[in-house]
């Protein structure tokens, strides 16, 4: 799972950074309150990029979801990229626990005794 949310968050990390220097180019917005939302976006995907192996990680990506769909109040194009990212995140979050689990039965499988040894990758 943990493999799936990071590469979800990165993801984040530069799609977030792009749309900040689109939504620069709107007038209604300035340059301070687009890089508010962005910049902190940015950082706290990175930072929960680190904590995924902790406790309570998934929790905090679904926070973090949820405040770039809030952000999109302020720069209205985060309402799109806040729903696109949470989908992407329950699939992260979903299809991870599910590798997860298989990858456990094959180690199990693997280790049980009589189990045929793994071929050699040399």
């Amino acid at each position: 799972m943990r493999t799936l949310c990071a590469s979800t968050l990165i993801g984040e990390f530069f799609v977030i950074g792009f749309a900040g220097l689109v939504a620069m180019k709107d007038p209604d917005l300035t340059q301070a309150t687009v890089w508010t939302v962005c910049g902190v976006t940015m950082l706290l995907s990175v930072l929960l990029c680190g904590m995924l192996s902790r406790p309570g990680a998934v929790p905090l990506g679904w926070a973090l979801q949820i405040g770039l769909i809030v952000s999109g109040f302020v720069v209205p194009t985060m309402f799109f990229l806040g729903a696109v990212f949470a989908g992407l995140w329950w699939c992260s979050v979903h299809y991870g626990r599910k590798i997860d689990t298989i990858k456990a039965r094959w180690a199990a499988a693997q280790e049980a005794p009589g189990a045929p040894a793994a071929p050699d990758a040399a």
